[in-house]
């Protein structure tokens, strides 16, 4: 079984040689593939990456920025692993924490699930950031029944058929509404699991703002009241329950 990393960035010269090398050498149980798409960069992000091809399985370059959403559009067509990881290129979320959103997959408890930064204490949070993801998270509930506590994380594992039967049109950050809302409607159940959070800001790179907020609202709205479905697979055509001790320990060669 293979998990297939998913590093979308843009502009992020100071920190995607470290978040690489932190995806290289995390300890896991299956085998690993790294796929980085440079969404256009306008900083000595691709220097960067053609120093550290060695370390990735795929890398590609767009010559134009059409967003975060576009970038794991792109990198999905690169997936050749069972389960899909998405990771930003800032140090924000841990990728040792890996383990915690593979093992309910795994296991075969879960076909999706996310890592909430609210599930456990983080004095670290601003409490704009916490006031407005509870918000869109709310919202998110509101519209479609669900039990959410962290919509907008960025920590999303999928078993790969799943992500890639939702049929996304993102571009930006309305990703994590879209591939949520796509999911509820397809009565997917996401499974939640704590996981830790060092909040950036924007004067260090961080990059979201509030109409993205409103984005995400819209995108919400539009999903909920839109009749179609996505083309998503039955939860029963997908693959076996696969338990942490059926999978054999993979080292690389590093």
């Amino acid at each position: 079984m293979k998990l297939s990393v998913i590093i979308p960035v843009y502009n992020e010269e100071s920190t995607i040689g470290q978040v690489i090398d932190k995806v290289r050498l995390v300890d896991l149980p299956l085998e690993k593939e790294i796929i980085v798409v440079d969404d256009g960069s306008t900083d000595h992000t691709a220097e960067v990456l053609i120093r550290k091809q060695q370390d990735v399985t795929f890398v590609h370059f767009s010559r134009i920025n059409f967003g975060k959403g576009a970038a794991i559009r792109v990198g999905l067509t690169y997936v050749t692993g069972q389960v899909v990881i998405i990771q930003d290129a800032d140090l924000e979320l841990d990728p040792n924490e890996y383990r915690l959103l593979l093992e309910p997959i795994l296991a075969g408890r879960a076909n999706v699930v996310y890592g909430s930064r609210f599930l456990k204490a983080n004095p670290n949070i601003p409490r704009r950031t916490i006031l407005a993801n509870k918000f869109l998270t709310w919202s998110t509930n509101r519209l479609y029944g669900s039990r959410l506590t962290d919509m907008e994380t960025a920590y999303k594992a999928f078993r790969a058929e799943v992500i890639k039967g939702l049929n996304l049109t993102c571009h930006r950050f309305e990703f994590e509404p879209e591939v949520t809302a796509k999911l509820l409607r397809n009565r997917c159940h996401i499974t939640e699991v704590p996981i830790s959070y060092n909040p950036r800001t924007q004067a260090e790179g961080k990059k979201i703002g509030w109409r993205d907020g409103l984005t995400a609202i819209s995108t919400l709205l539009r999903h909920r009241l839109s009749e179609k479905k996505s083309g998503l697979l039955s939860l029963d055509t997908l693959s076996p329950p696969i338990s942490l001790s059926d999978v054999e320990s993979y080292r690389g060669t590093d």
